[in-house]
């Protein structure tokens, strides 16, 4: 069974998402027979290299609000992240555009190892600060996850890539996802949002079902007893055998 999720390396509720559907995957019986497929989304395609402002100052402008409220806000979604076994920290968050990441991740995905890959993008930029778009910082990245760091750098600069990334938020257009996390089973069941454990485990169960429906089987040779909306057909050998012992 497949599971496409299109996210981005900036979207904190995407990294809380991703531990809740690792939570739920823990309690689906059929966790082995599961690919899970990471897919491209910028959530702000036009953002900057580099900015003179944190992330505090960033929502504050973005949603007119206080810059107090922005810290709280923070906070709070501080403690969601907390209550899934992660540590965000938002006062030494870089802020950047996530487009050259994307890009690691596909040549991390071109050697099979773009899961590994997305955890540590992740993980660098909520919970260690780093830069995603510093060439070296994602150089450093790629190594990590025993990537060769040459290669990933020839990537870099050659601006391979670039049209797998394309592609995967072209297609998340035309599947009308407009924000992430966004998760895709089998094509068929579409999940919005960081839900929880059980929301996800129970459409995995029903994604399964549906992908594996009950076959019927012989397992009796013979005439077994059956009833329909015309009656029970009842076998004559057994009423045979009955007549013979009274």
């Amino acid at each position: 069974m497949q599971i496409e999720v299109w996210s981005d390396f900036a979207c904190p509720f995407c990294y809380v998402g991703k531990r809740r559907l690792e939570a739920a995957l823990e309690k689906f019986e059929h966790k082995n027979h599961i690919d899970i497929h990471y897919r491209s989304f910028e959530l702000d395609p036009s953002a900057k290299k580099d900015y003179g402002h944190d992330v505090h100052d960033m929502l504050a402008t973005k949603y007119g609000m206080s810059r107090e409220q922005a810290v709280q806000m923070n906070e709070n979604l501080g403690q969601q992240a907390a209550s899934v076994g992660l540590q965000f920290n938002f006062d030494t968050l870089v802020l950047t555009n996530t487009f050259d990441a994307h890009r690691l991740s596909h040549f991390a995905a071109h050697h099979n190892k773009r899961n590994e890959m997305t955890e540590v993008l992740l993980r660098a930029y909520f919970t260690d600060s780093k830069h995603l778009g510093d060439r070296d910082t994602l150089l450093d990245l790629a190594a990590e996850v025993g990537l060769d760091r040459e290669e990933a750098a020839e990537a870099l600069d050659s601006g391979r890539f670039t049209e797998a990334v394309r592609d995967e938020e072209s297609e998340a257009n035309d599947l009308g996802i407009r924000g992430v996390p966004f998760y895709v089973i089998n094509r068929k069941y579409a999940i919005s949002g960081a839900q929880s454990p059980e929301t996800f485990l129970q459409a995995l169960n029903q994604a399964w079902e549906d992908a594996n429906p009950a076959k019927l089987v012989n397992a009796v040779s013979g005439d077994a007893g059956v009833c329909t909306d015309d009656g029970c057909a009842i076998d004559t050998a057994d009423v045979n055998a009955d007549a013979k012992t009274k």
